[in-house]
């Protein structure tokens, strides 16, 4: 039988993780605190804000903006999208860049967007 969990995203008592997700304190508390699903459904957006806002992992900032956003997402109930982004199926072509809205390394670092 699966570890369960009361989860703090979803708000009822789901499997849990496995081990925790990430070292110390708040690994701990992601353990204790949020299902396997909701796990997931944070995957997702960490790659939805990797990819919108063009982090480099390695940057520093980035990894404190990630790890802002995960505790956000996990933990508190108001998560909203990055400025200017649009589903790819909904045809966006209005959308706003991220430009000066980025945020975590300031945008592309290591590697830009290619220009046209």
């Amino acid at each position: 039988m699966p570890r369960m969990v009361k989860c703090s995203k979803l708000g009822r008592e789901l499997p849990g993780l496995d081990r925790p997700p990430v070292p110390g304190e708040l690994g701990k508390k992601i353990f204790e605190n949020v299902s396997k699903e909701a796990w997931e459904m944070w995957k997702k957006q960490s790659t939805l804000l990797i990819n919108h806002y063009g982090l480099a992992l390695a940057d520093p900032e980035a990894q404190k903006f990630l790890r802002t956003e995960m505790e956000k997402f996990l933990f508190e109930e108001m998560v909203l999208m990055p400025e200017g982004w649009s589903p790819e199926d909904a045809g966006g072509s209005d959308a706003k860049g991220g430009g000066d809205g980025a945020k975590g390394g300031g945008g592309a670092k290591g590697g830009g967007a290619a220009k046209g």
